[in-house]
């Protein structure tokens, strides 16, 4: 245990040392305060727009914003800060094959089912600091300037968000591990996300995917869909999340470094 906890830190510590968590830091808080100032000054820039249309004949009609404009905006711009998540940690291990740096601390008798447990945790807390970070500015911004009340099913829509970054999360640790490239991480990881949204465009399997999860957040705020109706694609997600964790353990004892 003493073992696992050391090189946890040091995963940790090495993410804060290379600039990779001031980064996301950096990242998931703009995205954070992006969200309602979007949301106000739309109107603003709604009114310049009108008078540019009003000189060619056409009316913009005035625009009524409040917290579900923001955390329409929360739900179109968590993708991008993932994508840049899933870019900064696709080398979780990719890193380490191209400088043989696991190979010192293998050999002083670190278990290798650790080292992989350690970069999971490390990378899903990673992920889950910054999701919450962007959540919580986003929350208190629209509690200030509006009602967060009016966004119906707002706790499981972030929920299962989170989950699909989750999601994300392991697929990056167990393609890390299959292969050696970190173009090939992005490229498999990316893959994923790609089938599981043609899959999404399937009717009967639309609730279903993991993808669902993501795609699904604005439908449940705007209360067209509850939240029961994507609890099988949220313990599809956990479930093949922990597959993909369960099967990196045997992949990497048997992959050499």
């Amino acid at each position: 245990m003493r073992a696992f906890v050391a090189f946890f830190k040091k995963e940790m510590m090495e993410a804060f040392r290379s600039g990779k968590l001031l980064l996301l830091g950096i990242l998931f808080l703009a995205f954070g305060v992006m969200n309602p100032a979007i949301a106000k000054i739309t109107p603003w820039l709604m009114d310049l727009l009108s008078e540019e249309m009003a000189e060619i004949g056409m009316t913009v009609i005035e625009v009524q914003v409040d917290a579900l404009t923001s955390w329409t905006q929360f739900f179109k711009n968590i993708p991008m800060a993932l994508i840049a998540f899933v870019f900064i940690y696709g080398s979780v291990f990719t890193r380490e094959y191209e400088k043989g740096t696991l190979v010192l601390v293998l050999t002083k008798g670190l278990a290798r089912y650790k080292v992989v447990l350690a970069k999971t945790l490390a990378t899903v807390l990673v992920w889950t600091l910054g999701y919450w970070l962007c959540f919580s500015v986003t929350y208190a911004y629209n509690a200030y300037f509006w009602d967060n009340s009016i966004a119906h099913h707002l706790l499981p829509a972030v929920l299962y968000w989170w989950i699909f970054g989750i999601f994300i999360s392991a697929m990056i640790v167990f393609f890390s591990v299959l292969l050696d490239s970190y173009g090939g991480v992005l490229l498999a990881t990316g893959g994923v996300v790609l089938a599981s949204n043609l899959l999404e465009m399937i009717p009967k399997l639309a609730d279903f995917v993991p993808t669902a999860l993501m795609n699904g957040a604005g439908a449940l705020i705007f209360n067209t869909k509850a939240p029961s109706d994507y609890l099988i694609a949220f313990v599809i997600a956990l479930a093949v999340s922990m597959a993909c964790i369960a099967v990196s353990i045997p992949l990497f004892n048997k992959k050499q470094i």
